[in-house]
């Protein structure tokens, strides 16, 4: 027999993505969704396909997220944004997973959408991410963007994939991107940490080295393309911001 498993999705106005995310977890004993302010139809789709709903006011992805897995029934997580769904492949690697667990928690492998075309190479697959795990020995951390799942157990890998509708068009996403290097820029100014000039050039230049050469993001033709360049940008404009931040006289860099 399996450990009882709490599916927790957090929401804002997710009233385009949240039902194919809840359907994809049906195999789930309870489906939480945390909802931070929604004025869209949002809480009325989560009660109707069977989720129960909790609000609360925004605090970062991190502890919203930590505040949101604290609301289930059960101990063991499955942590999805509203925009992703779970394959049934990935539904069966979870559930055998459970069945007496070797791990406290799992990395999911998430296949970005991007441009109309699921990625299959580069940062767009396979993006691993700690999605599964036993919240009496991880949890969440308290980044406001860019959070993590913290464990100091052993952490397996599961088959299948974490679908992410990562963008619903280009300007969707650069609103997104901007919003996330300005939060990212904002934590690391506030540790004093100013990147130096060489840092702000090299950084995109190894990501795109990495990620484009070495990982074959070229093979997902032109979507991989504008894909990593967004991902060297944000790496340049994050330095950037962050520099803004720290200037003591808002005049001189």
């Amino acid at each position: 027999m399996r450990e009882k498993l709490s599916a927790v999705v957090i929401t804002f106005n997710e009233e385009n993505n949240l039902g194919a995310c809840l359907r994809s977890l049906a195999f789930a004993d309870e489906i939480v969704v945390a909802d931070c302010g929604s004025s869209d139809r949002t809480m009325e789709i989560a009660i109707e396909l069977g989720a129960r709903v909790v609000s609360g006011p925004w605090t970062g992805f991190g502890p919203f997220k930590h505040w949101a897995t604290q609301q289930a029934r059960h101990d063991w997580i499955l942590s999805l944004d509203a925009d992703e769904s779970v394959t049934p492949e990935l539904q069966n690697s979870i559930a055998t997973a459970l069945i007496n667990p070797r791990h406290a928690a799992w990395l999911l492998p998430r296949r970005n959408r991007f441009m109309g075309r699921w990625l299959r190479h580069g940062e767009g697959y396979p993006d691993w991410c700690l999605r599964l795990f036993d919240r009496r020995r991880a949890q969440w951390s308290d980044d406001a963007v860019h959070e993590k799942v913290i464990t100091g157990a052993p952490v397996g890998k599961l088959a299948g994939d974490l679908l992410h509708q990562s963008e619903q068009g280009i300007a969707d996403y650069l609103d997104k991107q901007n919003r996330y290097t300005s939060l990212q820029a904002e934590r690391l100014a506030a540790s004093g940490k100013k990147p130096g000039l060489a840092r702000m050039l090299l950084s995109p230049l190894l990501r795109f080295i990495k990620f484009y050469i070495l990982r074959a993001g070229f093979l997902d033709g032109l979507p991989g393309l504008v894909h990593i360049g967004i991902g060297c940008f944000n790496s340049f404009i994050k330095a950037a911001k962050t520099r803004e931040l720290l200037r003591p006289d808002h005049k001189n860099w």
